[in-house]
């Protein structure tokens, strides 16, 4: 793998519970890159710095309660961050150190991806981690919590509610699309050790592998199951089906390796800021695991950031077709500044995929489209639709270059096996799912349209009498 310029790169889905870094050689600038970033840092407000040192003595001395310093500060700090995008934010130690331990995939908890709301009234599940304590109990992507333990969201402080020993019990209060009240769920913690890699043979010569998100030993893991998949096809694989539902990202690097996995060239992504350091680009090195044999790369709404980086690569150098649904549509990359043990992550790019395109706020579109599945009684557990489970709506979000198109709609969450028969069938024979849906459609009776009852006609005025 190729990197033409690195950077501190992270690309994360949700500000605190989501993680995705690279520390590389900060390259060397040339003397006008250094001028301007020194120009930039050097025209500190001082009127506003003034105003705001005001206020914060204000706030210490008239506040009803006395605060502490270094409170009031941190919350100045997260306030500083909070309407620049969704993805900025500011880390204290103990949130650094959680950062750090879901990079390397082990931690106490539930195990589920938030996302704090604006309004601090709930946490939107961006997505359950596979087989961990919130996926067994049920949870969803796209569920809001709005208590934890009868305690309202808006009540708690700390960043990470839901961690804790492992054993102990949390109930969660859930509102979710379609239910009319909200309801509780109970949840048992156990120590979260996350298997981002799972595989296995659908049918002979045709394998599976699930990446439910990007961590340190992805890549490794990856290659390894893509090895037993072939010794059980007998030395190569007639496909694979990569599913990528609802993965919310994670280690750009682990990405990039597993797409390398696959290509023997071209660009994987690239990235570009205001300032050099933001800029790189990651390109494919000779070698295809698969030794060529066709990839379907399955995809819905809560696959975002790291996911979308490899299904636009994958996708943009002719090597998968992708199926599913618009994913999330996050195309922004955060750097992580370290603060004597705190730390900021700030967003300072976007990246591309290989035909130049930045899929913020639009995400990828699939070529060929799935909706979710409706089963007989399960309507009101499972929404039909998450219209509004996309970086487009998220406030403050980076606006993106090709945002508000015409068609847009956000896409959907795709649970059940559904999806993969039809990622098995599109990969045996591209184009028979678009065949088939087009055939259910023929199918379906015409709606009935009900005729308008014809108006009843006016009598004619009679002429006026002739004076």
């Amino acid at each position: 793998m190729r990197v033409a310029r690195s950077a501190t790169l992270l690309l994360a889905l949700v500000p605190a519970l989501s993680w995705a870094q690279q520390t590389a050689q900060v390259p060397e600038r040339g003397g006008d890159a250094a001028s301007t970033e020194e120009a930039v840092t050097s025209r500190v407000p001082l009127d506003e710095i003034r105003r705001y040192v005001a206020v914060y003595n204000a706030v210490r001395a008239a506040y009803v309660e006395p605060v502490d310093d270094k409170k009031l500060m941190q919350s100045a700090i997260r306030g500083l961050l909070l309407d620049l995008d969704p993805h900025s934010t500011y880390f204290d130690k103990e949130d650094a150190e959680a950062f750090d331990e879901q990079a390397e995939g082990a931690y106490e908890g539930i195990g589920v991806e938030l996302q704090q709301q604006p309004d601090n009234s709930s946490l939107k599940v961006i997505s359950p981690i596979d087989d961990t304590p919130a996926a067994k109990a049920g949870i969803l992507a796209g569920d809001l919590i709005i208590a934890i333990d009868g305690k309202p969201i808006s009540a708690i402080e700390a960043t990470e509610p839901l961690r804790g020993k492992a054993g102990s019990k949390v109930i969660l209060t859930i509102v979710r699309e379609g239910k009319a009240k909200p309801f509780d769920v109970p949840i048992t913690r156990e120590t979260i050790r996350v298997t981002s890699v799972r595989s296995r043979m659908l049918e002979p010569g045709y394998g599976y592998v699930r990446l439910s998100t990007f961590q340190a030993d992805t890549g490794a893991d990856f290659q390894k199951h893509v090895g037993q998949l072939q010794q059980q096809a007998g030395g190569k694989l007639k496909g694979l089906v990569l599913d990528l539902r609802s993965n919310p990202g994670g280690l750009l690097t682990a990405a990039v390796q597993v797409a390398d996995d696959l290509l023997d060239k071209g660009n994987i992504v690239s990235t570009r800021g205001r300032i050099a350091i933001s800029d790189a680009r990651f390109d494919a090195t000779p070698g295809d695991l698969l030794k060529g044999a066709p990839v379907v790369v399955l995809a819905d709404a809560g696959s975002a950031s790291a996911s979308e980086v490899l299904a636009g690569a994958l996708r943009d150098n002719g090597r998968a077709r992708v199926i599913g649904s618009r994913t999330f549509g996050k195309g922004s990359v955060q750097t992580v500044l370290p603060l004597d043990g705190d730390s900021v992550k700030l967003t300072t790019a976007r990246y591309y995929t290989p035909s130049g395109k930045s899929i913020q706020a639009t995400g990828i579109v699939p070529d060929v489209v799935l909706v979710p599945e409706k089963k007989p009684g399960e309507d009101d557990d499972l929404p039909a639709s998450l219209s509004d489970y996309s970086e487009a709506t998220l406030p403050g979000h980076l606006r993106g270059d090709e945002e508000g198109g015409e068609g847009y709609q956000a896409g959907d969450v795709l649970p059940g096996d559904g999806p993969i028969n039809d990622a098995l069938a599109e990969l045996k024979q591209p184009g028979s799912v678009a065949a088939k849906q087009k055939a259910d459609a023929a199918k379906k009776p015409a709606p009935k349209v009900e005729a308008k009852p014809k108006p009843e006609a006016k009598p004619k005025p009679e002429p006026a009498p002739t004076p």
